[in-house]
């Protein structure tokens, strides 16, 4: 019998309080006896664009699920994400970017870039091996925490696409393209993680994973089969399943049968919304087409094309063309702190709900020795960010961050509301 579950959600204390009674009631019985027991963690970090813009699993969900791992004693707990190549080779840690070192830190949990990881084989399409982070094959369990999004090259990504960060380093990711729905399926029956908890809370529609549009959608779902579960949030999404690219790839496998299928169509889900389609360029749309990609690949394979993604002019002309998404800034953000502009702040709350460390805000950045600041901030700007005032100032440089808020920072500010 499959087991899937869904619960709306929206403030840090809905979170922690919906997935505590939610894995209690539901999904206690998977977790390890043995409190030693080996625990990763995978959540969704594509790029250094942070949740609030549907692009990266929410802190505020992967503290709730430390949370719970916590209060059932478990003492050897690994956050782990072999972040997109594109960064990977600009030598930008994405991790550090998005806080999740110090959200480790804040809870004495490891955290390991899988770039840097030694490796364990899979084996995928025609014969080629490709490495995986070892710490994902000698895990005792696995939790796969990935984010929402419509994507233009896979068509969604949840669940089984989330997989992809469990390679190492750029080498391994190239592998998975020379057949990328049927190579994620093959990591997902290689791996197998035991959970897959999916940030709904702000998802992402449009030309995602990095260029689309945030979406506050207000769910986590949960469920121990990723075919399932991708099901469901492509059913959610009103995303036709079949362009799924690892669904249609499972489906012709016989790997998702009927019996999924009517699971998922009776399945009483909380909302139903209807996502924009990834639709990309003329140019990216012509060349992704699944009859030349093969031909793309081969080029995007050789020692000049590589050389030309390494350039800052080649990089730009890529990026304004639709064929890369990210934009690798170098400049890093200084933190000097937060200060509270008491003309404009209202007290609405809102940046209470979203502090993954359940400060007490907006009051902790105006206390005169910012004593709660000090201790229990991890600098992750989701307050800043939400804060319908602008009442909550910056102060440094925001560096990479700024273009993060000049793309979306007025959309985030009108969707929290």
């Amino acid at each position: 019998m499959f087991r899937f579950d869904a619960i709306t959600v929206d403030s840090v204390s809905e979170i922690k309080s919906g997935i505590k009674r939610l894995l209690d009631d539901r999904y206690a019985d998977l977790f390890p006896s043995d409190k030693k027991s080996r625990i990763v963690i995978k959540p969704n970090l594509n790029s250094n664009m942070n949740a609030l813009t549907g692009n990266t699993t929410d802190l505020r969900v992967v503290a709730a699920v430390i949370d719970y791992l916590k209060g059932r004693g478990c003492t050897d707990i690994t956050i782990g994400e072999g972040t997109n190549s594109g960064y990977y080779r600009s030598g930008i840690s994405v991790i550090e970017r998005l806080r999740y070192d110090e959200l480790g830190r804040y809870y004495g949990v490891a955290v390991k870039d899988f770039n840097y990881s030694d490796t364990a084989g899979v084996s995928f399409e025609r014969g080629v091996k490709a490495g995986v982070a070892r710490e994902c094959v000698e895990a005792d369990f696995i939790i796969n925490m990935p984010k929402i999004k419509t994507h233009f090259e896979a068509g969604m990504t949840v669940c089984l696409k989330n997989l992809i960060g469990c390679l190492v380093g750029q080498e391994n990711k190239k592998k998975v393209h020379g057949a990328l729905s049927d190579n994620i399926v093959n990591l997902n029956l290689a791996i197998k993680p035991a959970l897959h908890i999916v940030d709904g809370v702000i998802s992402m529609e449009g030309l995602g994973p990095t260029r689309g549009t945030p979406l506050k959608t207000g769910v986590i779902f949960a469920g121990d089969d990723p075919f399932i579960v991708d099901l469901m949030c492509a059913r959610f999404a009103s995303f036709p399943y079949q362009k799924v690219g690892p669904l249609a790839a499972a489906i012709k496998r016989g790997i998702v049968t009927e019996r999924h299928l009517d699971f998922v169509k009776d399945f009483p889900l909380p909302h139903i919304f209807r996502f924009k389609p990834p639709e990309a360029g003329p140019l990216a749309s012509f060349i992704h087409s699944p009859k030349r990609q093969k031909y793309f690949l081969a080029v995007r394979r050789t020692p000049f094309f590589n050389y030309l993604c390494s350039t800052e002019l080649g990089g730009k002309l890529l990026y304004l063309t639709g064929l890369r998404q990210d934009v690798f800034i170098k400049d890093e953000m200084r933190w000097e702190g937060l200060s509270l502009n008491k003309e404009k702040c209202t007290n609405c709350g809102i940046c209470a709900r979203y502090c993954p460390s359940e400060i007490d805000l907006p009051q902790a950045i105006d206390n005169a020795d910012g004593s709660q600041l000090q201790d229990k901030c991890i600098h992750c700007l989701y307050c800043f960010s939400v804060c319908p005032q602008t009442a909550i100032d910056f102060h440094g440089e925001m560096g990479f961050m700024e273009e993060q808020q000049r793309q979306y920072g007025q959309i985030i500010k009108k969707m929290v509301i």
